[in-house]
């Protein structure tokens, strides 16, 4: 028999297909034959990587390598502070790769945590209680509340049981279980109330189940193969990174040879250009690129952490820059998670309510309630007394009628949300449950089943009784002999009751969740009677879970910059259109809507093709969700996918960036993600996309200068030589200059606050090179602008008069001080240093201010001079030398400002929708 038709058939069926009897159970004889068939009732897990391979892994990548030569390279050079310095690089960038890489190895530990460890089963006619691990299909096991369901199991008998399943369907509110077979095969799971999940836990009621799915086999077990056939993948940055470490190294180490061979055709020793050479390509090779890259990375994730986002792999910070995709779950991401009364249908009359949540100060829009006598007080009434819920404010129960002052407090419920919703709604009006009870006290209650569809509470007051009922608008209204109205009671017509369900249609198809409310007086000889029947009609209550108003700015913001936000739901079609339409997922009559069942239909090739133009999934089952990113990223996206469930988890997983809830996620989710958003909230997503988009510019920002001002001391020295003339700087002094200017500046750079249009851009393309919009021309030019302008002020130098130590002086000044002016230039790619101020980043200030100090030592300072080779600077020098460095970045800077002043209109960012 196969799995996915278990809830279609009837218990004989199933027990014979078993070949066991409900009432005696297995025989040990027959549990040991079918462990050896079906294997132990675990979830396998394949061996991971020894952690010991897995650090000496981070050691095998090429930029590594590199650093390790350099390190080398510089002990030979005798410059131990740099070589220890790029070995803790090294090793620290080799540390966090081996942590990231450890814990994704954990998802699986996880999720083998929610088995139970031991089940109640019957064998032998006996009923004994055995580890979890030895069930086999055809075990009858018995459940109560607070059980953890062991396997996957159809109930042969239930009473008044309720499965928590959110982990595994997404169903934020427990279902009600049926031991009768359902006619649709395809059901998702969600909807299939005769079935248990291992894994889940019963909070109500209890039941007898026949296992029908041990292992690998049950819907826990498929989650668990899917997330282990989830392949990592390298992120956007390290693959250009790696990328770039690879072209650099070639063309820095060819250049370096270059030099090295001319100046020895030209006469200079041996010996000499050798060190020339070697210390060239230590200063042009920027060893300093990883750690840079780690510490910007660094400083985002402690941005992020202030914003409710807590990373867990650095690179999914830069990856979150480029998301072109943001697939969300509705409830508590989007939505408040508290549901909301937002319409009220009373005596012909419909009433909007207004207010957040749970918060009791919302508004009657058109009356007063306080005010109204007659049907909407009792109605209200009915609301608040036919209620379990209590309300709570910051934790604590709120035992009268407080109303709180502070709106800094935070409100909610123990209970049923849907109970929540009505005890807030009469609240709003002043009416509390707790005022009512001082004259009234519940004596009886026939409690809400599935079957039944209603829930009834019985108050006395003296010697009355009244019945209060509340359930399907259908039900109740069969049960309605009698409207209650402003006039008075009126007899329920056929006609008026068909007019009511059309109301009740009406606030359906605005995904409302609508309950109709009803009342009836007993008399004291009735008490023990039928007390459901003969009862007058109140009103309709309608409800929704609304969304975030931050939610419904993230949307705009995300639309703003290109990114497609697409909703992925287990809640039913109607009501994820009209949140979507509500949060501006969808607009008009755009549908853009399609069920589980739709996705069961399609080939992975048309919802491939079809999927770009798809921004909503209602009724999506776990294998939906990994079918939809994927089908995202083989359209070239960059996809953020968010989940807390452990049925979210292979999506998470698989996602470029995978977001977990950090209040109702799973521990199996969080260690499948990449991110935690610890507010559940949508608007922290888009957040970090914000930080993401920021981090990745700097990480431009100072790749342009390091390359720039490497490209520039490459030139100085292989254009001095080229031309004949003396080596315009020493090996000493090249390994002075790297250790000023690429040091704290570039640090500092990295570290850069986002430029105010970061989020009206378009998303990088998910295959844009790191040198793209023009960078690698800005490099080449400014490089070439900083090496001719050293070469410029050592030729001054040496044909006016001043010695060779004092030429090199200049040199070696301009080409510091180049790079210190360009540092500023390098905040922006679109604004000059005019627009973006110089004083805007402290950091970098205090960094330049730093390395100028270390400069001016240099040459300054007699023992310093003596090692660099240095002299003291005269006031007509210091002219040339400021002119030079400092006049590039005056008029690039001006000339940006003028431009962008001339600009009126920029173009608007364009979702990345086609393949590429």
């Amino acid at each position: 028999m196969q799995r996915q038709i278990w809830h279609i058939m009837t218990d004989v069926e199933i027990c014979k297909g078993f070949r066991v009897e409900p009432g005696k159970g297995l025989s040990d004889k027959e549990v040991t034959r079918r462990l050896a068939e079906f294997g132990k009732n675990t979830l396998s897990i394949k061996k991971g990587i020894n952690p010991v391979f897995l650090f000496l892994g981070q050691f095998k990548d090429f930029m590594v390598m590199v650093l390790m030569v350099a390190t080398l390279i510089s002990g030979l050079l005798g410059e131990i502070a740099d070589a220890v310095t790029i070995l803790a690089i090294v090793f620290v960038n080799a540390i966090l790769g081996f942590i990231q890489e450890y814990r994704a190895e954990r998802s699986m530990e996880a999720l083998r945590s929610l088995a139970a460890p031991e089940a109640m089963v019957l064998r032998n006619n006996t009923t004994v209680r055995v580890p979890a691990s030895e069930l086999v299909p055809g075990d009858i096991v018995m459940l109560d509340a607070g059980d953890r369901i062991p396997a996957d199991i159809r109930w042969l008998k239930t009473t008044n049981i309720r499965v928590e399943e959110s982990a595994l369907t997404g169903e934020s509110q427990p279902t009600a279980k049926v031991d009768h077979p359902l006619l649709d095969e395809y059901l998702p799971i969600a909807d299939r109330k005769n079935m248990g999940y291992m894994g889940t836990i019963v909070v109500n009621g209890r039941g007898l189940g026949v296992v029908v799915a041990t292992g690998m086999d049950t819907e826990m077990g498929v989650i668990a193969g899917m997330i282990q056939e989830v392949q990592d993948e390298e992120t956007p940055l390290q693959k250009r990174l790696a990328q770039l470490g690879k072209w650099l190294v070639t063309i820095s180490v060819a250049v370096c040879v270059v030099v090295v061979i001319t100046g020895i055709l030209q006469g200079e020793s041996f010996e000499k250009m050798f060190f020339a050479g070697v210390s060239l390509a230590v200063a042009a090779i920027p060893e300093g690129l990883p750690a840079i890259v780690t510490v910007a990375l660094a400083i985002g994730v402690q941005r992020m952490v202030k914003r409710n986002a807590v990373i867990r792999k650095l690179p999914a910070v830069e990856t979150l820059g480029c998301a072109t995709v943001i697939c969300s779950d509705k409830t508590g991401t989007l939505t408040q998670n508290e549901m909301t009364v937002r319409r009220i249908f009373c005596d012909n009359q419909i009433i909007s309510l207004t207010g957040q949540g749970y918060d009791p100060k919302g508004e009657y829009h058109g009356i007063n309630p306080y005010k109204e006598k007659g049907p909407l007080q009792e109605l209200l009434k009915c609301a608040a007394l036919c209620n379990n819920a209590v309300l709570t404010k910051k934790g604590v129960r709120v035992v009268g009628l407080f109303r709180g002052k502070n709106p800094d407090s935070v409100w909610g419920i123990d209970g049923d949300p849907t109970e929540g919703a009505l005890l807030v709604a009469a609240a709003k009006a002043g009416i509390w449950r707790e005022g009512l009870e001082r004259k009234e006290q519940r004596v009886a209650e026939i409690p809400f089943e599935s079957e039944r569809k209603r829930m009834t509470v019985i108050y006395k007051s003296k010697d009355a009784f009244t019945a209060y009922v509340k359930g399907a608008a259908d039900v109740i209204l069969g049960l309605c002999t009698q409207e209650m109205t402003k006039d008075g009671v009126v007899p329920m017509t056929p006609e008026r009751r068909k007019k009511i369900l059309a109301y009740n249609d009406e606030m359906a198809t605005h995904a409302l969740r609508v309950l109709a409310l009803a009342v009836r007086d007993i008399p004291k000889s009735d008490v023990s009677g039928e007390v459901e029947d003969n009862l007058t009609f109140l009103g309709l209550m309608g409800m929704i879970d609304p969304p975030r108003t931050s939610a419904i700015k993230a949307i705009k913001i995300c639309q703003a910059a290109g990114i497609k936000p697409v909703m992925i739901t287990g809640d039913h079609k109607l009501t994820a259109q009209a949140v979507a339409k509500e949060l501006g997922i969808i607009k008009g009559t755009d549908e853009h809507v399609v069920t589980g069942i739709d996705l069961d239909q399609m080939s992975d090739d048309d919802l491939e093709h079809q999927v770009m133009d798809i921004s909503v999934f209602a009724r999506v089952a776990p294998r939906d969700k990994l079918r939809i990113v994927r089908a995202y990223k083989k359209n070239k996206q960059i996809v953020a996918m968010t989940g807390d469930g452990v049925n979210d988890a292979p999506a998470v997983k698989e996602a470029d960036i995978g977001v977990a809830m950090g209040q109702t996620g799973t521990d199996v989710t969080k260690e499948a993600s990449a991110m935690i958003i610890s507010d559940d909230n949508f608007a922290t997503i888009v957040a970090a996309v914000e930080e993401g988009r920021g981090i990745y510019d700097n990480i431009r920002k100072f790749i342009r200068y390091l390359l720039s001002c490497n490209l520039g001391e490459v030139l100085t020295m292989f254009l001095g030589t080229l031309t004949g003339l003396p080596l315009p700087l020493l090996p000493i002094q090249i390994l002075w200059v790297n250790l000023v200017t690429d040091g704290l500046p570039a640090m500092a750079l990295g570290v850069d606050g986002s430029e105010p249009d970061i989020m009206k851009r378009s998303p990088r393309l998910p295959g844009e090179n790191v040198f793209a919009k023009g960078l690698g021309k800005k490099i080449l030019i400014r490089g070439t602008i900083i090496g001719l302008g050293t070469l410029l002020v050592f030729v001054i130098g040496l044909f006016y008069g001043t010695s060779l130590l004092a030429a090199r002086t200049m040199a070696f000044t301009t080409l510091v001080f180049s790079q210190l002016f360009h540092v500023f230039d390098c905040k922006s790619e679109r604004r000059g240093i005019f627009e973006v101020g110089i004083f805007s980043n402290p950091l970098l200030v205090g960094a330049v201010a730093v390395s100028v100090t270390m400069q001016l030592c240099a040459i300054y300072l007699p023992f310093m001079q003596t090692i660099f080779k240095t002299t003291a600077l005269t006031g007509w020098q210091w002219i040339v030398i400021l002119l030079v460095a400092g006049g590039p970045s005056v008029i690039i800077g001006l000339i940006r400002m003028i431009g962008n002043a001339a600009k009126t209109d920029s173009p608007r960012p364009r979702l990345i929708q086609k393949k590429l």
